[in-house]
């Protein structure tokens, strides 16, 4: 049972930046591509970033490409979400999540969540 526990969250300005975490245990994290997810009140989850096992192949959604950027530490086992330039529509709850099905796009290819992390971005 692979547990997740995300954290870095907070309320920041238009502009600023922030760095979430993604502690991972319980299973052996060098081997999971991940990925990032966040949700805003009244949405549906939406993909933001995924990276593979190693961290040699990264993607973006185009909302945060160019300002957000996935990487990962197998040795600490801990994904990283550095956020620059945040605006206000970046205010959700983000998630980290293990990849086991085929579609790293989709959240249903996604079989274990942290508990999610607040960024609220105020204008």
């Amino acid at each position: 049972q692979v547990q997740l526990v995300e954290s870095g969250g907070g309320l920041v300005q238009a502009g600023g930046s922030l760095t979430l975490s993604c502690a991972a245990s319980g299973g052996t994290f060098s081997r999971y591509d991940m990925g990032w997810f966040r949700q805003a009140p009244g949405k549906e989850r939406e993909f933001l970033s995924h990276i593979n096992w190693d961290g040699s192949s990264a993607y973006y959604a185009d909302s945060v490409k160019d300002r957000f950027t996935i990487s990962r530490d197998n040795v600490k086992n801990t994904l990283y979400l550095q956020m620059n330039g945040l605006k206000p529509e970046d205010t959700a709850v983000y998630y980290c999540a293990v990849r086991s099905g085929p579609y790293p796009y989709t959240e249903e290819s996604y079989n274990y969540w942290g508990q999610g992390t607040q960024v609220t971005v105020s204008s």
